[in-house]
């Protein structure tokens, strides 16, 4: 089991620009055994807002340990503090890899084998109750401290990323788009406001959610045929049903987006099902007692929680647009995900609870 005090801080920051030799320095403390001239390199291009590299030896493949490194600006949205935390306690409850160590500008871990799922293999009935399960068995872990009345930490959060959105962009090209394309900041706090009074108005359990669930952190191992997932940055105290919201948006895929591959309604309640079932019995209840209303009071409060979804992460878009130098248009993606949330806003947010 993972303990605060077994993960090492080292007050170092590894150069973006030269990521190998600080990964080295980094080795050296948690992996001294390793021969520095024989430790090979992985870099994973997958990330949308920080580096990451997989390190290893020639002789030992299946040994990783990862070292991310922490995208620009990304502390004004991310607390890594409760980041750390969160690992520590996902890995005792059997939910994340080890943590080794926290430097000045990233962390080390351990590694899952297998491999990030895509658009076809998430709809891969194996896969899909294995995502399912997993999910179920997240949502059970109760971080330190919580309260027997657990409260939502949705509408602090993207409150707080809205107050972060720019006014403007010095890029003549994101200028212009970003006045044609992006609602303004009043009317983007308009739309947040009736969000939450949608929200607030279902009566969602609230646990521990992953809360980015996109297709790329999601990782299947074929040879053992199990899911795990990975990159708990945005985890935190949410509506159960938001994170099947979230992940249910995310069947669209990154690099080539489609929102028509978002689950249809029978697809959903086949879904939703399995996962209450797993739910149910993570808090040591039977399988049988979910029933068909029970479906579908979550399927209403899911896609509820999916326009909230696009509304967050177009809002976090926008200030990626302004912060991050990772090479991705994060403009054209808020306008996407923003554009997406107005669109879903009008088919579910008429959705009654049965």
């Amino acid at each position: 089991m993972a303990d605060p005090l077994s993960v090492k801080a080292i007050d170092y920051t590894v150069d973006a620009g030269n990521v190998e030799d600080g990964a080295l320095h980094i080795l050296k403390q948690i992996r001294p055994s390793w021969p520095q001239k024989s430790v090979c390199f992985r870099y994973f291009m997958d990330g949308m807002t920080n580096k990451l590299v997989g390190c290893f030896l020639e002789s030992q493949p299946d040994e990783v340990v990862l070292l991310r490194i922490n995208g620009e600006a990304t502390e004004l949205i991310i607390d890594r503090k409760a980041e750390v935390e969160t690992f520590v306690l996902l890995h005792a409850a059997g939910c994340s890899p080890p943590l080794y160590a926290v430097f000045n500008n990233g962390i080390a871990y351990g590694f899952f084998p297998g491999k990030p799922i895509d658009e076809e293999l998430v709809r891969d009935e194996q896969v899909a109750t294995l995502i399912a399960k997993n999910m179920a068995r997240l949502h059970v872990v109760r971080p330190k401290n919580s309260q027997s009345q657990q409260v939502s930490y949705w509408p602090q959060k993207t409150q707080s990323f809205l107050d972060l959105v720019p006014t403007e962009f010095d890029d003549p090209r994101k200028q212009k788009m970003f006045q044609k394309d992006i609602p303004s900041k009043s009317d983007l706090q308009l739309e947040l406001e009736e969000i939450n009074g949608q929200l607030q108005s279902l009566d969602m359990p609230v646990v521990f959610c992953h809360n980015d669930l996109l297709l790329k952190n999601i990782i299947f191992d074929a040879d053992k045929g199990e899911v795990n997932f990975i990159d708990y940055e945005y985890a935190f105290l949410n509506h159960q049903a938001y994170d099947i919201g979230n992940h249910f948006c995310e069947y669209a895929g990154v690099e080539t987006v489609n929102y028509d591959n978002y689950p249809d309604r029978d697809y959903q309640l086949l879904w939703l099902q399995r996962y209450l079932q797993f739910y149910s019995q993570a808090l040591g209840h039977a399988a049988s007692e979910v029933s068909e209303r029970d479906v579908e009071r979550l399927y209403v409060q899911v896609n509820k929680c999916a326009c909230a979804a696009h509304f967050f992460w177009g809002i976090w878009a926008l200030i990626q647009a302004k912060n991050s130098s990772i090479d991705f248009d994060f403009l054209d993606y808020a306008k996407l995900r923003l554009n997406e949330y107005f669109r879903r806003k009008k088919e579910f947010f008429c959705l009654s609870l049965p």
